[in-house]
This record gives C-alpha cells, structure tokens and sequence, in this order.
C-alpha cells in the first residue's frame, strides 16, 4: 500500500511537471522566438550594417544560450535594396506567413519609416539600429517602436556643435535626397543656428550617386566655411575622396562627415580620412569589455564592429531580455516590459528607453587619426569628447509623438 502510494505521488509530480515545461512555451506564439534582421546588403549602405549586422544578431541569441522561455530563438535575414516597397513586402511576408515576431537593424530611414507603419498595424517590435530620422521618434512613433543607436539630432549636437565651436559658423549642405538627408540637414541646420551659424546654401543629390563634381563645385562657390556631408556610407566616402580632387580642403574649407562610421573609414583609409570630426554611439577601443567584444566579432567578420553592428546585438540581448522577464512574446507586454527595463551591456551602460522609443545613451565625438598616428588595422580615433545621452537626444516631451503624455 505504501509503495502504491509513492507511485501515485511520483506519477502526480511528474505529471505535474510535464504540464509546467510547456506552460511557458504555451505564452510564446508558435513555440519560436523568431527575429529578422532587414537592411542593404548589396548597395550603398552594405558595409555600414549588412551582413554583419546579422551577425552581431546571432551572436546575441547565441551569447543569451539560444532559448528563451524553453523555446528556440531563431534569427532570419534579408536585403530591402534600400526601397521602402521591397522592405514593405518582405515585414508583410514575415509577420502573416513566417510568424518573424520582431524585426531589427532597418538601415535607410525610409525603409524604417515604412516597416515601422506595418509594424504598428500588425503589433509587433521593431527596434531601429541602422537609420537615422527623428521622425521614427517623432510624429510617426508607435508603442511597438525602438530606436537605439543613434539619430540625425544626436548627430547634430555632435559634430556639428563641435565644428561650430572651432569657428566653422557658415555651412553648406550636400543632402542625400530622401527621408533620412533631410532630416539630417533640418536637424544640423537647427542646431547651428542657435549656436549662431548660418546655412549659405544646401544641394540635394540622389542616393548612390558616383559624380558629385557639379555639388562639390556649388558647396566650393558659395564660401561655406563647412561642407556638411548630410549622407552616408558610400556617398560620403565618395564625397570625400572627389572633395580631395576639387581641393575643398586646400582652399580653407572644412568637410563634416555628419553620419560617418569606421566602416566608411576602413574602406576609405586614413590618408583621406585623417583630421575627419565624426560623431558615433560606440567604439571598440574604449575600455577592456568593448574590446573584448570587438576581438570576438572579429574573429568571426574578419572585421571590426562599428555601432550598428554593435547596437544590432544590443537590441536582440534586451529584447530577449524583456520577453524572458514577461514570459511572453506579446508585442505590448514586451514593449513595456523593454522601456522599464535600464539598457546594460556591452553598447550602452545605464541606458534608458523614453515613452516614444528613443533608447538614450552617450554618444562619442571622434577625430580620425593621421596614418602615423595608428597603430594598425581599425585603431583609427581619437576620443575628443563624451556627450551625454539626455543632451545628445533630447526629452520625449519635445519629439513631437502624439502618445507621449497621454
């Protein structure tokens, strides 16, 4: 009778023990976390995020133990080509018949503003780490939306605070002419003038352009003290080797590579990027975790991570972060679970994420290293100045996204 009686205790345990393991896969929809990560792979802006922003997402979810909640997360990828119709119809494909639940990186801030929208409808997560407009913040913000790296005001405040300060108060713009250049012009533009500058002209050229001469030649004509670079990628590496030619620099004038990474840099070199002001959110050259970090990401890239890379596996740790403390992958309960939960880990130390989804954290303001200066391959900054991520990106009361508040 005794031992009968044990049986029925071990049969009870470990049938209560069987309905428990899939209690908390029952809250994860479809037993899989499933993550894509959608940016440019082959044009102007694949060696800014690309690939290898991919692989900063695997290795987060590989770095996290590859479950969360007792189920498999799963990473997926694809190339947007940087048009905001392809990236519409591979979110819609990934949310109705793959069942991706977050979707991350979204360089090109037309892109980010289009999957952003299908996002909202479909109530899912997407966490911007690639594109730069303040609109994703903004008026088009969404209580399912993140926007972590970096944006066009800090930016702004960065380097061209930094040039206004050294005397450069007269600018001229050369604008990537969509979403993303006009916000980066509008948000420079705003900040120089309340430190005093002047904008004495701005041109506009297609994105993926390869002949810059008849811009160069206006930004030469109109006086500017500053030629500020309102583009990314390729076109601001291009921008700068053809401003070299036209000898913008030999005449007096500066160049502000307003968004410029070490990935730009590496491919362009340090003789043509030298003396080059540049604002970015990380560096793997900080401190003894950052690079520890940026070994391992070399050893598998054959490359250093610049901040898209590096906050592309920020994002993917505190989003697994959330869903693990929510026991849910539900888009709202993750949402609020994310913005109060502090951002710890190797990108940002003490971050925090206001009510329209602007993740806030110091940004870095860099001069590019003469060639004798390095030490070798990607040693290539000198840190001039930390800003502080509240004067960096500014209050949510003043993003203009009509939820905050309410």
């Amino acid at each position: 009778m005794g031992q009968f009686k044990v049986g029925l205790a071990c049969a009870a345990t470990l049938a209560a023990a069987t309905l428990a393991a899939p209690a908390a896969a029952q809250q994860i929809s479809d037993g899989t976390v499933k993550i894509g990560i959608l940016n440019d792979q082959s044009g102007v802006y694949a060696e800014f995020g690309g690939r290898s922003s991919f692989e900063a997402a695997r290795m987060a979810v590989e770095d996290f133990g590859g479950k969360v909640n007792g189920v498999p997360v799963e990473v997926i990828t694809a190339d947007h080509q940087n048009k905001p119709d392809i990236a519409s119809s591979i979110a819609r494909q990934w949310y109705d018949v793959d069942k991706v639940d977050a979707i991350m990186e979204l360089t090109t801030s037309s892109v980010a503003l289009a999957v952003q929208g299908i996002s909202k409808e479909k109530k899912r997560i997407d966490i911007v780490t690639g594109a730069a407009t303040t609109e994703l913040t903004g008026k088009q913000c969404s209580p399912y939306g993140f926007h972590w790296v970096y944006d066009t005001r800090a930016l702004a405040v960065g380097t061209g605070g930094a040039l206004v300060e050294q005397g450069g108060k007269s600018w001229f713009f050369l604008t990537a002419d969509y979403a993303f250049g006009y916000s980066l012009e509008s948000e420079t533009t705003k900040y120089l003038k309340s430190k005093g500058g002047e904008v004495k002209g701005a041109v506009r050229h297609p994105l993926s352009t390869t002949d810059f001469s008849s811009f160069l030649l206006q930004a030469q004509a109109s006086g500017a003290k500053v030629v500020g670079l309102a583009n990314a990628g390729l076109d601001t590496a291009n921008a700068i080797k053809q401003a070299s030619e036209f000898g913008l620099v030999q005449g007096g004038q500066r160049l502000a590579g307003l968004l410029f990474t070490l990935a730009e840099v590496h491919g362009l070199g340090l003789k043509a990027a030298q003396g080059l002001t540049l604002t970015e959110g990380w560096y793997w050259d900080l401190n003894d975790e950052t690079r520890a970090f940026g070994k391992r990401f070399q050893e598998r890239t054959k490359r250093m991570p610049n901040m898209i890379h590096t906050g592309t596996y920020s994002a993917v740790t505190h989003y697994l972060k959330a869903v693990q403390a929510a026991g849910t992958d539900d888009a709202a309960t993750v949402a609020k679970k994310m913005r109060e939960t502090p951002v710890q880990d190797v990108f940002a130390k003490n971050g925090s994420i206001l009510p329209n989804g602007r993740m806030i954290h110091d940004m870095y303001l860099f001069e590019v290293k003469k060639p004798a200066e390095s030490k070798g391959a990607y040693d290539y900054y000198k840190l001039l100045a930390t800003i502080p991520g509240a004067e960096a990106f500014g209050k949510a009361e003043e993003s203009g996204c009509p939820t905050v508040g309410q």
